[in-house]
């Protein structure tokens, strides 16, 4: 029943995507529009193992092994300080230049190899891997693809569903997840949503014993690399120095929790 249930809802959540125009660059709704709870949670989580597979299928792993090893000691220091269990979760960082990284439901975390160029500490990295995090415990997946799904209601979801859709968009579901980049499909979250994982991220990498100041100091780097095309990161996570003032206004409480460490 399960695998039949959450291979629908993939294919639904693809047909409403489509139908309602993501693309690069595009926005999501926040909450779930008339507050119905269309894909529960296991359901999304299902889709981002799914999405995850696709990836890893797509996308080989990095040959480097030091930044496999310091992916995995980061994550696993911040998923301790939140009290997960980080051997329920995986970690991959990815054989590509793409300044990215991102969290899948289903205990996914995935970094780019030009992301672990980029960053130039370990504190850093948490910084990153920490704010991904956020969102994926915030629920922010099953909030954009329940957005998704009721803002369609009105249009007719049967025929969104059994119409407009015509196979499996693997792509359109990551983008919904928040691992599109690869496919050029970028779905930035909302400025509240991006806010909570800000804070969330903050907040975990301080109680992981990584001085917070280095959020700051990854999204100052960001702001340095505008320019004619900036990295997928900046598209996806817009307005560094706005984020800048966000995270500054939150740094009291981060270095609170920091210096009970």
């Amino acid at each position: 029943m399960s695998h039949r249930i959450i291979i629908d809802a993939r294919r639904l959540a693809g047909a409403l995507a489509v139908g309602s125009g993501l693309a690069l660059g595009g926005c999501a709704t926040e909450g779930t529009g008339l507050g119905l709870n269309l894909v529960p949670q296991e359901q999304v989580q299902a889709m981002g193992v799914e999405a995850w597979q696709q990836l890893r299928a797509e996308i080989p792993a990095s040959n480097n092994g030091q930044y496999q090893q310091t992916a995995e000691q980061v994550s696993d220091r911040v998923l301790r300080a939140m009290g997960e269990d980080p051997s329920q979760w995986e970690v991959v960082v990815f054989r590509s230049d793409e300044l990215n990284a991102f969290a899948l439901p289903g205990n996914k975390i995935g970094v780019y190899e030009g992301m672990m160029d980029f960053v130039d500490s370990e504190a850093q990295l948490a910084a990153v891997i920490g704010h991904e995090i956020g969102h994926n415990k915030a629920n922010h997946s099953v909030q954009r693809v329940n957005s998704e799904m009721t803002t369609q209601l009105g249009i007719d979801i049967a025929s969104a569903a059994l119409g407009a859709y015509s196979g499996t968009q693997p792509q359109q579901v990551a983008a919904l997840l928040g691992a599109g980049a690869q496919y050029g499909l970028l779905l930035p979250y909302s400025r509240n949503q991006e806010l909570e994982a800000d804070r969330l991220g903050l907040m975990y990498m301080a109680r992981a014993g990584y001085d917070p100041q280095a959020a700051v100091e990854v999204w100052q780097k960001m702001a340095g690399q505008g320019g004619g095309r900036p990295p997928t990161f900046l598209s996806t996570h817009p307005d560094p120095e706005a984020r800048v003032d966000q995270l500054q206004k939150l740094m009291p409480e981060a270095m609170a929790a920091y210096r009970r460490q």
